[in-house]
């Protein structure tokens, strides 16, 4: 299910670094913001082993690649290994990741298993691959975490890829819910953390371009038509186009919630509301006259 990519095909894989000033503006932009998502959510902190998930997309490209900047000058001690899930899929390139990371002498794991056999199989006809997919791929890396003894999972997931999902649970699945930049795994063994979480997928994209990083196209989702998650991607772009302040006031929206102000009973105590209310009952006379005054006011109408 990949389009074929040839070893030679033209790939530099430790390209010279861009000397634009348009680069260094760019990196800067992408440091800060990393930076700070970073520090809000407390995602790394000092002897932290640290694996990036690596697919061999932009994304995933981009965020082991600031990692290891910070690795380099960050305050504190830290260790980062790359780690790409072969899922087995027909036509994938093998040598590309590996040879990549030997290059760039970046520690790593290539962890080998046959999802792409199972998901086909389990995969009712006419429904998509990705809830059977992510689930198999989560489940391999996430054990895989444990063997390793890292301390933290870094996923490449940005900042459109957050209000993706939040729109994607809203419009199809009935809650409000997107994907936290830092989270506790559910098994309770792995912290999950997104550093990308502030970053926009467009600047990601002029990112990987300068870097020239040997993108490999996966096609097992990206193949199939009508998924929602593409449309809602289509949205968000075109809004972008026509609104550039929506996305950033959408994604603050996510970092500032009124519990008090939405629905959820499991969210927020409303029955506890009465015995919260507050009385001024100082002077009981001037609160008798105000009950006069609306009670005449009634009568006249």
């Amino acid at each position: 299910m990949y389009a074929p990519v040839e070893s030679n095909q033209g790939f530099n894989f430790k390209p010279e670094l861009p000397t634009s000033s348009a680069y260094y503006r760019l990196l800067k932009k992408l440091r800060r913001q990393v930076g700070h998502a970073i520090r809000d959510y407390n995602m790394i902190e000092d002897g932290d082993k640290v694996m990036v998930c690596v697919s061999g997309g932009k994304d995933s490209y981009t965020l082991l690649d600031i990692l290891l900047q910070f690795k380099r000058i960050a305050p504190i001690n830290f260790d980062v290994v790359a780690v790409n899930l072969d899922q087995k899929q027909p036509g994938f390139p093998e040598d590309i990741l590996p040879r990549y990371m030997e290059e760039n002498n970046i520690p790593y794991y290539i962890l080998e298993k046959d999802t792409y056999t199972i998901t086909k199989r389990l995969t009712p006809e006419g429904k998509t691959y990705c809830a059977v997919c992510s689930r198999l791929r989560r489940g391999s890396l996430y054990g895989f975490a444990q063997e390793i003894g890292a301390t933290k999972v870094a996923l490449g997931h940005h900042r459109d890829d957050i209000m993706a999902t939040f729109f994607l649970n809203l419009f199809h699945g009935g809650s409000l819910k997107a994907m936290p930049p830092k989270l506790l795994s559910s098994d309770k063994k792995n912290i999950l953390i997104r550093p990308l979480a502030y970053v926009e997928e467009k600047d990601i994209i002029k990112y990987a371009d300068l870097r020239q990083f040997p993108i490999i196209p996966c096609n097992l989702c990206g193949s199939q038509e009508n998924l929602q998650r593409a449309i809602i991607n289509d949205m968000l772009r075109e809004w972008d186009k026509q609104h550039p302040k929506r996305l950033h006031s959408i994604f603050g929206a996510l970092q500032n919630v009124s519990p008090s102000q939405l629905a959820d009973r499991e969210l927020f105590d409303f029955e506890a509301l009465d015995a919260q209310r507050e009385f001024d009952m100082k002077d009981p006379e001037e609160l008798k006259n105000r009950l006069d005054v609306v009670n005449l006011s009634f009568a006249a109408e």
